[in-house]
């Protein structure tokens, strides 16, 4: 499938982003993956490729790589499957993690100085 038959299956955004053209640090990504085509680690696993394009949009060429996505503190590896195809790299790697709040324990509040102690 050429990248022109792709662009018309893809929502509009990413549609009109593609027919833009790619930025250079796109087109680095895509020479990255290119490199390392056939090349395994020692272990057998494919090489990650880690790169801080979180704009770069997901095309059929990438199934199957494994990348490093920058998520603003460590490089989050995720591996391209077919489901992602038309998604933007920064889907996968989210910059913020969950916050779980805990129990308010002794000093919580200005209140809870006054509570006994069990």
């Amino acid at each position: 499938m050429s990248l022109d038959e792709v662009i018309e299956l893809l929502p509009s955004r990413q549609r009109r982003s593609l027919k833009r053209g790619f930025l250079p640090r796109q087109e680095k990504v895509l020479e990255k993956m290119e490199k390392v085509k056939d090349i395994k680690n020692d272990s057998g696993k494919p090489i990650v490729i880690k790169t801080h394009c979180r704009d770069m949009i997901v095309l059929p060429n990438m199934v199957g790589y494994t990348f490093g996505i920058y998520n603003g503190q460590e490089f989050v590896e995720v591996e391209i499957k077919p489901e992602m195809i038309g998604c933007y790299f920064g889907e996968f790697a989210q910059t913020r993690g969950r916050v779980q709040h805990g129990d308010p324990g002794m000093g919580a509040t200005r209140s809870s100085m006054f509570v006994p102690l069990k």
